[in-house]
């Protein structure tokens, strides 16, 4: 009895272990051709060759039209590992004009799986990108001698005109975090790296195809797999039409060079941007190709930094121009009217003349104030609104009750423009001031220097060109942009919705009429145009760094606005010196076409003249 229990435990115990491997073996098969894919890649890469098909990058034109970006016929050498066979490769090193060491190198790059990691040595891997045609003419007639490599078609960028690189961007190949990001690209594709490249990239890149082809047992392809019947054509990107005018912005970058700044134009109407000048700057074409990483290199070393975006990243004192939008929150918060005096002795008389003023009659009301420029008024204003316990019970609800204004204005936050590193400039709240100087340590003598634009108060370039297209709307602007229309697409609608900031319409008539005056008989008489009422507000930024900036904005026509300018020149002393003639020329070329005969002795002198920073250092 004891020997059939012993036979039966037996049975079941050799039954159990066949089942087992049985399942192992299951299980295996499943992870391998199932749960698994490149079993399956492995095979089918024996008897298929799926040929990725690059479609064309969006084309992208100016607003009237003009062809700005295209593109150009360019080749990249591919190579499957497994398929190389007798590689002479001192013959192929010369054919593509690279010695053995970098091939070496690469060869070994690609198998680095922390370098590449989705290198598999039965798939097409990246070797050498971007042939001229020429070169892939070359290496086509001798691809026969090279098993294992072969040509992928691809296109990369040129440029019918040479302006606007740092709004426009580049096109480089997608980093390891983009691979993470975004599974639509493999190791050596290319994308958008910066300027509307980057912004609208999945639009400009349109969708991949694939041709699939037969191999034989020895790996050559032979035809199309059914015929084709299973391939997938591409899409090519979408085409963009900017706002921006191509030659209003080579005339802005002509006026600007030797010169270090920004100027921003914007139609008030639509927030539609006609042309962001960054200075210096470089031709889009030098980050094209195969000179791109010298070119790049030399361009970062640059102690200009021409890769800086000015009017989105630069930061500044607004100075004077600020005083725009803080007589506006005194009159909607009623700390001044626009017929309230106040004096002034070439300076604030509550601090002893300090911040110091032009020139001017005394007292005087707020639109004189604004044409003159008047220190002392936008100090008393400041401290009526902070300190007149009438209007509000404590400095700290006066003075968050003044940020908000601001920030509704459009300062103190990213404004949402469609590039890329748009950044927020500084408005400080009670609590920034209440931490430096106590809770009851701070109140407007404090703080006076925000009054005129000065102290912690920081804007970009696009951020003071926004506020002027608010003025010239009268309270309401629409987020600037530099895209017009999208191929088959919308825009988004922040950028068709207007923005109402708050302020009563009647307030903006006060202030434009002072922005008027200032062009007629003020600080800005260098912007007046025949034919052509301008307005316009001055401003010169304190610069701890050397001379101050010359800064000015204006729009036109005063009564159907068409244009608003916001100009920076670095180190250049009065706004009035050389922000107001590069707006005034700036203007005049866009709403007549033409610079008057009366005033090219005003281009010249801006064409011919250089300021750039003595204390910048070489990297």
């Amino acid at each position: 009895m004891k020997n059939k229990y012993q036979f039966d435990n037996r049975k079941y115990v050799l039954g159990g272990i066949i089942c087992a491997v049985f399942l192992l073996y299951v299980g295996q098969l499943f992870l391998l051709q199932v749960a698994n894919s490149d079993y399956k890649t492995f095979a089918d890469s024996n008897a298929f060759f799926k040929k990725i098909i690059y479609p064309s990058r969006g084309l992208i034109y100016d607003r009237n039209g003009k062809l700005i970006v295209y593109n150009q016929p360019t080749y990249d050498i591919m190579v499957v590992m497994r398929e190389i066979n007798d590689l002479d490769t001192l013959d192929f090193c010369r054919t593509i004009g690279i010695d053995k060491q970098r091939f070496i190198d690469r060869m070994a790059e690609i198998k680095d799986r922390n370098k590449n990691p989705g290198y598999s040595s039965y798939t097409p891997q990246l070797f050498y990108t971007q042939l001229t045609p020429q070169e892939y003419g070359v290496l086509q007639e001798k691809l026969y001698r090279y098993s294992g490599f072969s040509i992928r078609s691809r296109s990369q960028r040129d440029y019918d005109r040479h302006a606007g690189a740092l709004l426009l961007g580049y096109v480089g190949e997608v980093s390891k975090k983009g691979l993470e990001e975004d599974d639509y690209y493999v190791q050596g594709d290319y994308t958008g790296i910066t300027g509307i490249e980057k912004s609208y990239e999945k639009h400009l890149r349109g969708e991949k195809g694939c041709e699939i082809l037969l191999r034989d047992a020895h790996g050559r392809i032979m035809a199309s797999y059914e015929n084709g019947i299973h391939d997938v054509a591409p899409v090519f990107g979408k085409n963009l039409d900017l706002s921006i005018d191509i030659e209003l912005q080579e005339y802005g970058e002509l006026l600007m060079q030797n010169k270090v700044g920004s100027i921003v134009a914007i139609e008030p109407s639509t927030g539609e941007i006609l042309a962001m000048v960054s200075s210096p700057s470089y031709d889009p074409a030098m980050l094209v190709g195969k000179q791109r990483g010298t070119n790049h290199k030399a361009l970062e070393q640059d102690p200009y930094k021409p890769l800086f975006s000015r009017p989105l990243m630069a930061t500044y004192p607004p100075g004077s121009t600020f005083k725009t939008a803080q007589a506006l929150t005194y009159l909607q918060e009623g700390a001044i009217r626009p017929e309230s005096s106040f004096p002034c002795y070439h300076g604030y008389p509550p601090l002893g003349g300090r911040p110091a003023c032009h020139s001017h009659g005394s007292p005087l009301a707020l639109v004189p104030a604004i044409a003159t420029s008047c220190n002392a008024y936008f100090c008393f204003g400041l401290r009526n609104l902070l300190d007149d316990r009438s209007i509000y019970p404590t400095i700290h609800e006066a003075f968050d009750v003044w940020k908000d204004h601001m920030v509704d204005m459009g300062f103190g936050y990213p404004l949402g423009v469609d590039l890329p590193n748009e950044k927020r400039g500084l408005i400080p709240n009670s609590k920034f001031y209440s931490k430096r100087y106590g809770e009851n340590g701070w109140r407007a003598h404090t703080i006076i220097s925000i009054a005129i634009g000065q102290g912690e108060i920081l804007v970009t370039p696009v951020q003071l060109a926004n506020l002027c297209a608010t003025i010239a709307n009268r309270g309401h602007y629409y987020v600037p942009h530099v895209v017009r229309k999208i191929q088959h697409d919308e825009l988004d609608s922040i950028y068709t919705h207007a923005h109402h900031v708050g302020i009563d319409k009647k307030h903006y008539e006060t202030i434009v009429e002072g922005m008027e005056r200032a062009v007629l008989g003020g600080t800005a008489r260098g912007t007046q145009l025949d034919g052509i009422a301008v307005c316009g507000k001055t401003g010169t930024a304190e610069n701890p760094h050397g001379r101050d900036h010359s800064i000015f904005m204006s729009f036109a026509p005063k009564d159907d606005p068409k244009i608003a300018i916001a100009v920076i020149v670095e180190n250049a002393g009065f706004g009035a010196t050389f922000a107001v003639p590069i707006s005034s020329l700036i203007m005049e070329k866009y709403l007549t076409g033409k610079i008057s005969d009366r005033r090219k002795y005003v281009e010249d002198r801006i064409l011919n003249t250089k300021i750039l920073p003595t204390n910048v250092k070489n990297k």
